[in-house]
């Protein structure tokens, strides 16, 4: 099969890795000129200095040759950046595959919104999301994962392309709801990283992740997303891995916070895309107009946007009223 991979940072280098070494041509599409370059040694130093990748993937600059001849179109990239991208392709019946974790800021929207809006209503659409660090999934690390979507024949072929003996995939008919914790628990991760900064505190930290899985699920099914969803790969096993990795970005930003560095000094040195720095941001504009109660959330918003002090963040959560745990 013939498959294009819009983005070759960590995520789109490592699952073309995987897709290609069980045979399918894969087609890289990038603009940064560098890794394009790196190709030529079959490598990204970029993200995965010294991991030679297969030589089925080749990587252009040119969407239209990127996308005219595929049979599926993978989406790997930044959240913010997925709009512009999508509006260069004509309305398609190809499959699309999304790996992108977050929220529009300026609309609101998740993936499966944005591309409905532009590819059609009848786009083939599937959402891959769980606990997968792209560090792990190049080295081959066993992984798993869930394919949400709504059309079974499309989930079942997805599940085939995917799925390998490092890498099990599981299928999911709750877009919205591994939408919603894909790009969530990117926002947690921040408060979790910043716990170690200042710690690290494990009675801390273990509340946060079992909080914040509350506040999650609260907040989905405020939209329509199922209960079950958020105790399955998509929301607690990924939820786990990305407060506590050392490959997480997430989490290294709110550890950086926590030592005392500034948010911009941290994002200036960072590669890579921290998601949950402007996915809380665009939570933050949709909980304005909707009276849903997520006060870590809140609270992290304060820290990177507004000047509050961590410390005193986790004091005021702390001293709110005390209240049942489950109502």
């Amino acid at each position: 099969m013939k498959i294009t991979v819009l983005g070759f940072g960590s995520w789109g280098t490592a699952i073309s890795k995987l897709l290609a070494l069980k045979g399918h041509n894969i087609i890289g599409w990038t603009k940064d000129e560098r890794v394009i370059e790196s190709m030529r040694w079959n490598e990204n130093p970029y993200y995965f200095p010294g991991k030679k990748l297969p030589q089925n993937i080749c990587l252009t600059n040119d969407l239209d040759k990127a996308s005219q001849k595929a049979e599926m179109i993978v989406i790997a990239l930044p959240t913010q950046a997925v709009r512009k991208v999508i509006c260069e392709l004509p309305p398609t019946e190809k499959k699309i595959i999304n790996l992108s974790k977050g929220i529009e800021i300026e609309s609101g929207k998740f993936i499966h919104q944005i591309c409905q809006e532009h590819l059609g209503e009848k786009v083939h659409y599937c959402s891959l999301s769980g606990p997968t660090h792209a560090e792990e999934v190049i080295d081959m690390i066993p992984t798993n994962i869930v394919a949400a979507g709504h059309n079974r024949e499309t989930l079942k072929e997805v599940q085939e392309i995917f799925n390998t003996d490092y890498f099990r995939v599981y299928t999911n008919n709750d877009v919205l709801g591994v939408e919603l914790c894909g790009a969530l628990k990117n926002i947690y991760a921040i408060a979790s990283g910043i716990i170690d900064g200042l710690g690290p505190w494990d009675n801390t930290k273990a509340a946060l992740i079992t909080r914040a899985i509350m506040e999650m699920r609260r907040f989905g099914e405020f939209l329509g997303a199922k209960r079950e969803t958020f105790m399955g790969l998509s929301g607690i096993g990924d939820m786990i891995v990305t407060c506590t990795s050392k490959h997480s970005r997430n989490r290294f930003v709110g550890e950086e916070i926590g030592k005392g560095k500034k948010i911009e000094q941290i994002l200036s040195n960072m590669v890579m895309v921290a998601e949950g720095v402007y996915t809380v941001k665009a939570l933050m504009k949709i909980l304005k107009t909707e009276k849903i109660e997520m006060p870590i959330a809140e609270k992290i918003y304060q820290v990177l946007y507004e000047g509050g002090d961590p410390l005193k963040c986790i004091e005021d959560l702390m001293e709110r009223k005390p209240k049942p745990e489950f109502w």
